[in-house]
């Protein structure tokens, strides 16, 4: 089954400096057809005015996954990691049993775009954990490249979820496949640009969740940059909880005047 997710329809959230549209529920917006799709809890596709930013706040018990389209991304975190994530760069915070961290445009002039990802381990209470990698634009041309996974397979981040996150570059007749596992779902989300997938036409910020099929083909590409996410088809459980104070965090974020 194939059910689209229009990009007009997402939520949307402007408070200025940041626009974000919401495919999933996320803060103000709420609606109950659209809360997760298994393990994966949030897209947000949010775009960030030169010199601002998200303030220190907390997760716990959450993958979050930031993926930059253009512009910069600085990121700051109560485990001592600070960094710049440029497009092309992955990320992934564990928030594990408790993270503090604060991301801003660290650009006098350029806005910032990038996706942030959640996606709800099946582990909860563990360490908090940084990975950061780049994946350079010809490993993703014309065809789907692991950028994450539960294993760390081909180089990908480690997330502890039977999870299987794709990122590929499509533009004229390049295409592709992806098989599914009995019993697996699977998320498209297109970044940009337009393209087929099991013959439903996608545009930018479109999504498509596929169930009960055996494999993905994307094809009829226009400069399309597209993730996809092979999912569990069933609930993923949680393993262990435990308690934990947030850390302090010293990052501050640079607040445009």
């Amino acid at each position: 089954m194939l059910e689209v997710r229009r990009s007009g329809d997402r939520g949307h959230a402007d408070h200025g400096r940041l626009k974000s549209r919401h495919t999933f529920s996320f803060a103000d917006y709420f609606d109950p057809k659209q809360v997760e799709f298994g393990a994966l809890r949030v897209i947000n596709e949010d775009r960030v005015e030169p010199g601002t930013g998200f303030g220190t706040h907390g997760h716990r018990d959450m993958e979050i996954i930031s993926y930059v389209l253009d512009g910069d991304l600085e990121h700051k975190d109560s485990m001592g990691n600070g960094s710049i994530v440029r497009p092309g760069d992955v990320q992934r915070m564990s928030a594990g049993r408790g993270a503090r961290h604060c991301e801003y445009n660290p650009s006098a002039t350029m806005p910032g775009h990038f996706l942030q990802i959640w996606i709800k381990p099946n582990l909860t209470g563990i360490t908090p954990d940084y990975e950061q990698k780049h994946i350079a634009p010809d490993g993703k041309r014309g065809r789907l490249q692991l950028i994450a996974s539960t294993d760390g397979a081909d180089g990908s981040l480690r997330i502890p979820q039977d999870v299987r996150l794709y990122a590929g570059l499509f533009d004229g007749e390049e295409q592709a496949a992806l098989q599914l596992a009995p019993n697996r779902r699977a998320y498209v989300h297109v970044a940009r640009g337009s393209i087929t997938v099991n013959g439903t036409s996608l545009g930018t910020g479109d999504g498509l969740k596929v169930t009960d099929a055996p494999a993905l083909t994307l094809s009829d590409p226009q400069e399309a940059e597209v993730l996809v996410f092979d999912l569990p088809g069933e609930r993923h459980q949680t393993l262990r909880r435990t308690s934990f104070r947030q850390p302090r965090s010293n990052c501050n974020v640079k607040r445009k005047t």
